[in-house]
């Protein structure tokens, strides 16, 4: 009996680390499960946006982004996107202007401007496509289309966008502290009028999958419109 006590303690250490193997072994590895690939840091694009004055912008269907400051000072959104191609984006850009007369600062027409460049090299210029919802003066509304941020949306009839220049717009220093080689300035054709116009365009990149293999359960398209 006592020699049975003094082997105890060695009997149930052995015990201990017999159960303590067998829960790693059947544990998946630290930080998700066996055979699953997540998206790091490393996956990620860098997103610059400049808008006179505000945006949102939508990825595939999702809101991603929206300008935190609705008028000044301007500002540049820069963001983190996990991409996934074929890429639609699509974004709502608003000038300052009093919805009932379409001025701003009482009685001056200010112009708009919208700018965005991606790191993966997706640029703003006229291949985008464009559609004014809210100009003035006179002052004249259109509905803004049903689902008009979603992939599936057909812009076949709206109009390209127009491009204009930096000295056009001119925008404030935070644009000239982020890069934005190549990208264009773009609006409708009547960069003072319309105070509020759709963007879209789509990213096609023949051959591209993903590295990751996780899908989110939650669904957040169309948030916060439904």
């Amino acid at each position: 009996m006592m020699k049975f006590k003094k082997q105890l303690p060695f009997f149930l250490g052995a015990l201990v680390g017999a159960g303590s193997l067998a829960l790693a072994i059947a544990q998946p590895p630290r930080g998700g499960q066996a055979g699953i690939i997540k998206p790091e840091m490393g996956d990620v694009i860098q997103a610059n946006i400049y808008a006179d004055n505000w945006f949102a912008m939508y990825i595939n269907g999702k809101l991603v982004a929206v300008d935190p400051i609705d008028f000044l000072p301007h500002n540049v959104v820069n963001v983190n996107i996990l991409p996934e191609y074929p890429m639609t984006i699509a974004i709502i850009a608003k000038d300052n202007a009093d919805p009932k007369t379409g001025f701003e600062y009482g009685d001056h027409i200010g112009d708009g401007g919208f700018v965005l460049k991606f790191s993966d090299g997706t640029i703003s210029d006229a291949k985008w496509k464009a559609k004014r919802i809210f100009s003035a003066p006179p002052v004249k509304y259109e509905p803004i289309p049903t689902s008009w941020y979603l992939p599936s949306f057909d812009d076949s009839k709206w109009d390209s966008a127009t491009e204009f220049t930096p000295q056009r717009v001119n925008p404030k220093k935070p644009y000239y502290d982020y890069n934005f080689e190549g990208a264009k300035f773009i609006w409708t054709s009547d960069l003072d009028k319309d105070n509020t116009v759709l963007f879209r365009t789509k990213i096609e990149k023949p051959g591209w999958k993903a590295r990751w293999t996780t899908k989110p359960d939650l669904d957040v398209s169309g948030f916060p419109l439904r």
